[in-house]
Order: structure tokens, then C-alpha cells, then sequence
């Protein structure tokens, strides 16, 4: 049923929490896994406020390693795509380019205003994904 499951992955503790259904779910259904951290593009606002915490190549890398080797642990193999871009475009590009069958995400709750719900990344990649997307509240 999901021959291919993509996980977006960022530092966030909802990704953590996230990461148990996902090794069930990839061992439910004996599915490839995909790991996918996005490099942030900054904004105008962050470049002159905070640095991103995801926009430095060395903390997607390590993020990326250490999710591969914790689903290692579980007899899990994974494999690792680093992408550069706006978070939300960039999962469904490589949803579409490696035929996800499902996008597991994590979900920070951000969006739950009428003015975060357009911002949001999960509300985005429900939108624009090319397949089913499981959100981890």
C-alpha cells in the first residue's frame, strides 16, 4: 500500500514524536523510506532578525544522519535527501520525483489561525502534495 514514505524532517520536537509512527507505519507496510530536510531560504525578516535554524548545510546534514542512524536502530534502512529551498514546495517536489506513496509530517500548530493556516508548511504541502499526507499533531 505505501511502497515509498516520505519523511520531512526538521529539529522541531514534533518531528521527534513523529518518528515512531512513521517506524511503524514503514514496518507495517515493509515501506522505502525517504528522510528529506529542507536548507531555508531565508526571508528579508530573518536575515536582518534570527538565523534559521534550518538554514545552515553542516545542522540538516547532522539532523539527517542522526534520523538515519536512530531508524537504523530499529532495523530501518533509510534514505537521505538534503534539499535548499521554501520548506513546503521542496516536499512535494521530491514527493513527485521519488513517487511517494505518503508524507508523514509532524505538525507544530502554527497554522490553526486564518492568518497562519496560508503560512503554514503542512497546510501547503496538504495542498500541493501528489500524494496522501499523514499529519502527526
Amino acid at each position: 500500500m505505501f511502497t515509498t514514505v516520505l519523511f520531512p524532517m526538521d529539529k522541531s520536537r514534533e518531528t521527534r514524536e513523529a518518528a515512531e509512527i512513521v517506524a511503524n507505519i514503514v514496518k507495517t507496510y515493509n515501506s522505502h523510506l525517504i528522510l528529506l530536510s529542507v536548507i531555508e531560504n531565508p526571508s528579508e525578516e530573518q536575515k536582518i532578525g534570527q538565523e534559521s535554524i534550518m538554514g545552515s548545510a553542516d545542522v540538516v546534514a547532522k539532523l539527517l544522519q542522526a534520523a538515519q542512524a536512530l531508524f537504523a536502530n530499529k532495523g530501518i534502512e533509510a534514505d537521505l535527501i538534503e534539499r535548499e529551498g521554501m520548506p513546503s514546495f521542496a516536499i512535494c517536489d521530491v514527493a513527485d520525483e521519488v513517487n511517494a506513496d505518503l508524507i508523514i509530517m509532524g505538525c507544530r500548530g502554527l497554522g490553526l489561525t486564518m492568518e497562519g493556516a496560508s503560512e503554514s508548511v503542512t497546510n501547503r504541502v496538504i495542498n500541493l502534495s501528489p500524494c496522501p499526507v499523514l499529519i502527526i499533531p
